[in-house]
């Protein structure tokens, strides 16, 4: 057998343990704050940038309106986000958080030092990490 084909060989492999793992780690965090791994993520967008359109969310998160709408729905149930049509073009849908949607940020705010400690890797090298793929993932878009 080639040693091109075996798995311990392969960078895929690694990446996506990692990913599962990572994402399992959040799981049970984010369930004390009743959100999916998904939902955080637009929270976080929200949180950060304020109102914002489903195709923005859609850019900052390489997420489709398909995959999108569903996620938004089920933060609207959960009275986290309202979503609005423009007057300006009914096409286009904005999205804002709802008091309890502001309120939950507080809330999340020792997420990051949780995902840390359950990780038990230094600061440093999951800066290090995160710049890495940050790279990886540039060099991927550039070639698209």
């Amino acid at each position: 057998m080639s040693e091109n084909l075996k798995l311990e060989n392969q960078v895929c492999f690694p990446i996506y343990n990692l990913a599962k793992e990572v994402i399992g780690q959040y799981r049970p965090i984010l369930a004390e704050l009743d959100l999916t791994y998904s939902q955080y993520l637009v929270m976080l967008v929200l949180w950060e940038k304020g109102e914002q359109n489903v195709s923005e969310i859609g850019s900052q998160l390489n997420l489709d309106s398909g995959t999108l709408t569903p996620l938004l729905k089920r933060l609207e149930l959960k009275k986290l986000i309202e979503r609005k049509r423009k007057a300006s073009d009914e096409r286009v849908v904005s999205i804002t958080l709802t008091k309890e949607g502001k309120e939950k940020q507080a809330l999340a705010e020792c997420i990051p030092t949780k995902i840390a400690e359950a990780l038990n890797i230094s600061t440093e090298d999951l800066i290090e990490l995160k710049t890495l793929v940050e790279k990886i993932v540039t060099q991927i878009n550039k070639t698209k």
